[in-house]
């Protein structure tokens, strides 16, 4: 057992070259800094370096560099450096000429040096010699040694509050402003040889962001994203990404966010943005003349946003702009800016990330539905009855008006087999806690017709059944967006709340100028009265009117709805508000955790034998989640319908077990540190798809072992055999003996921990404690 300085438990990997014992758990035991935790760092004092905006940080090593910027009077061009181990400011030592004093330049880390390109220079208190900035410097770190780079050929546009990263050799130079006019052009220059470096304009294609300054720029699986800023009057709350291989752009479209869900950000300039791990963390500036201090978190795998809650003990920095920000390690480090009333700041704010690897419960679903595994029952569709596969636990779990055709299917089913054997038919289907039927290899799948479903719109729904979402419709394409409607239908026939404002969402956000009149031809149609309203709603507006009623659909479309039109032109309608809440359904993750917790007793298909002790469960969602029951459930099923639970040698609690449940059917970590010790091991045992269980058992049992639960872990240690976490909580029991022999649970240990207390008591307690505790013995 190691004792090391703050941080973080970082996130583990599996070692499959170790048995599946917990024996080999290395655990660091504090003091630890609990994650999403803000802290409140030594400010810049004065002495060392003004209080200032629009700066730049960059990270190198241990250290944070802090350059240029102004203090309210004057530009700065002086270089800070911040030890994040000691906590501590000093001026960075320098030699040569430092470029001009500036703000709104850019800076980056490349090798051992850090880059500065352009920027805003001048005299600010006197208004002389004001002007935007090309040039680049070269600081090296080892040496302190300023160099500017003269660059021959073309050159980008002088310009300030630009985007600046590094990415393949490269420094990549995006938009600006250039003191008239706000740009959108790319610039790459390699960094890898001095004498060769040469400007280079880059041909962009895609979405690109329209001209704009005073935005942040992040690199993230090998992919730049830039979010909001100011783009001419207009601020937008856009979120695009750069791939640089393809120099293309595309715009990552926020119309999938169900209404409930957390929204993006709002619009805003003057912020950060930095990446880590598999998210993009935006803090600050100025978002509708207000200075929010929320922290949000864009997730680049699920394509959604969250605002981070805070720990706690958190010491949260107060809103602002211009200020900066950088990575180092797992936390996050940002540095002065603007706070309110135009104060220039001198704080430094350091965030703790956060390693967790991904939840992988929605791609497991998905796969299962991709691959057609396991599957139990045969959807007939529509008047040519086209066939489509599914898994009843999965459908019955997320869809009540499929749930009761399968019933009705599987009554049908029973009735049939029944009467051919010449037994008599029985009401109902099998009571809870029975052990399950084994379904006979070959047996053919449960066939459920839905004659009012076509297969195209059904098979979207399916795939929102296992993954909660649906395929954004292509933009402007007719084809895709009647599909969508389509699915709509099925989605209000099928009451689920979710899909039908995932649907209204998709269609709205899709239609244009180009497809509006048959969007709304075919709402009209299918009585989808909502969508009807905003295609209408849609063309009566100033700028699309005379382009629609200009087109040959206009001239097609049924006189009913041409007139319509034009009535809701000359008189629109009163718009009403409602303050009804909108239903928005329930989740994958809702919907499984009602499963578990009894939804799903009518369709159990295993019993899982814990100890002997029967728990009914589903072979395929086991299977989905876990390799181990996929191989078992393929090639050699148990006859009797029962597997043994075990993890490795090691019989788990039924708490244990039953939190092993949870992480399995919906993705749930939440357990006390006794499990955890339980279920260290399981994702390597089980085949989990990731080690993200075994990450929160790493920091569970790293941060909560207390006097209240010492004894329940210690149990544990000693039933899994975790010698390192034995040997700690018998060191917090000897150091809190008081208040540990007054918990009820000591009672109930076993001889062998008693005596090991007491030999652990023994060996703490000094020969001149003992003659000090005589008189009372």
């Amino acid at each position: 057992m190691s004792c090391k300085s703050t941080k973080v438990a970082p996130s583990v990997d599996f070692d499959h070259s170790c048995s599946d014992s917990v024996e080999y758990l290395t655990l660091n035991f504090g003091p630890f800094e609990p994650v999403r935790r803000w802290r409140r760092l030594p400010p810049c004092d004065e002495f060392v370096g003004a209080r200032r905006s629009k700066h730049t940080v960059v990270a190198y090593r241990d250290a944070i560099y802090v350059f240029g910027g102004d203090n309210g009077k004057n530009m700065l061009n002086d270089l800070l450096r911040f030890d994040v181990k000691d906590c501590s400011w000093c001026r960075a030592f320098t030699t040569g000429t430092p470029p001009a004093p500036r703000y709104h330049h850019s800076a980056v880390v490349y090798g051992s040096s850090m880059f500065v390109f352009g920027g805003y220079t001048g005299d600010i208190y006197s208004n002389s010699n004001l002007k935007n900035k090309n040039d680049l410097f070269e600081y090296k770190f080892a040496t302190g040694q300023w160099t500017e780079w003269k660059v021959e050929g073309s050159l980008p546009v002088a310009r300030s509050a630009h985007g600046a990263t590094v990415y393949d050799d490269k420094l990549w130079i995006f938009a600006g402003y250039d003191g008239n006019a706000r740009l959108n052009d790319m610039w790459t220059i390699s960094l890898q040889d001095r004498e060769q470096g040469c400007w280079e304009e880059m041909d962009q294609s895609g979405e690109i962001p329209p001209s704009c300054c005073n935005f942040p720029v992040a690199v993230c699986r090998d992919k730049m994203f830039v979010f909001s800023g100011q783009s001419g009057a207009k601020i937008t709350n856009n979120l695009f990404q750069f791939e640089f291989k393809g120099h293309m752009w595309t715009r990552i479209p926020t119309e999938h966010l169900l209404r409930g869900s957390p929204p993006p950000p709002q619009r805003r300039y003057g912020h950060t943005m930095v990446a880590f791990d598999r998210h993009l963390y935006v803090f600050g500036g100025v978002a509708d003349n207000t200075l929010p201090n929320e922290l949000h978190c864009y997730d680049v795998d699920s394509q959604s946003w969250e605002v981070i809650h805070p720990s706690l003990d958190s010491e949260m920095p107060s809103g602002r702009l211009f200020h900066a920000a950088a990575v180092i390690h797992d936390a996050m480090y940002i540095f002065g800016g603007t706070v309110d009333n135009n104060v220039r700041s001198g704080e430094m704010y350091r965030f703790q990330f956060s390693c967790y690897p991904k939840c992988t419960l929605h791609e497991d679903y998905g796969k299962l539905w991709e691959n057609r595994q396991f599957c139990d029952v045969e959807f007939i569709l529509g008047e040519r009855e086209e066939r489509v596969l599914g898994h009843i636990a999965i459908v019955t779990a997320r869809c009540q008006w499929l749930r009761r055709k399968i019933l009705q299917a599987r009554d049908r089913q029973r009735q049939k087999a029944k009467q051919e054997s010449g037994e008599e038919a029985e009401e109902g289907s099998a009571g809870p806690w029975e052990v399950p039927a084994v379904k006979p290899s070959g047996t053919p799948n449960l066939e459920v017709s839905i004659r009012e479903a076509e297969p195209q719109p059904f098979r979207v729904l399916m795939q929102f059944l296992y993954t909660d979402k649906i395929q954004y419709p292509r933009r402007g394409h007719v084809q895709d967006v009647l599909l969508i409607m389509d699915v709509y239908k099925l989605a209000l026939s099928f009451q689920l709340a979710r899909l039908e404002q995932l649907c209204v969402q998709y269609i709205e956000a899709s239609v244009d100028l180009q497809n509006v009149l048959s969007v709304c031809e075919n709402a009209n149609k299918l009585q989808l009265d909502q969508l009807k309203e905003h295609c209408l709603n849609f063309v009566v507006k100033e700028s699309h009117f005379n382009q629609v009623i200009m087109t040959k659909e206009f001239e097609r479309l049924s006189t009913q709805l041409i007139v319509e039109i034009v009535r809701r032109k000359q008189q629109p309608p009163l718009r009403l508000y409602s303050d009804q809440p909108v239903d928005i359904g329930t989740s994958l993750v809702q919907d499984m955790k009602a499963y578990l917790e009894g939804g799903g007793l009518d369709f159990c298909d295993i019993v899982l034998l814990l100890d002997g002790h029967p728990r009914p469960a589903h072979q395929v969602i086991l299977a989905a989640r876990s390799s181990y029951f996929e191989a078992m459930f393929r090639s050699f099923m148990p006859v009797d319908g029962q597997v043994n639970i075990s993890i490795g040698e090691m019989v788990p609690s039924k708490q244990a077990f039953e939190s092993m449940l949870r992480y399995i059917y919906y993705g749930d970590v939440n357990m006390p540190p006794e499990d955890s010790l339980y279920l260290f091991s399981a994702p390597y045992y089980y085949g989990f798809s990731n080690n993200r269980l075994q990450a929160y058992c790493k920091q569970n049992l790293e941060m909560n072992v207390t006097v209240e639960n010492v004894l329940q872990i210690l149990e544990a240690a000693d039933k899994t055999q975790a010698l390192d976490m034995k040997k700690h909580c018998l060191h917090i029991i000897v150091h809190q003996f008081i208040k540990v022999s007054k918990l009820p649970n000591l009672r109930s240990l076993s001889q062998l921990l008693l005596l090991d207390i007491i030999e652990s008591l023994a060996t703490h307690i000094s020969d001149k404690q003992c003659a000090e505790m005589g008189p009372d013995i």
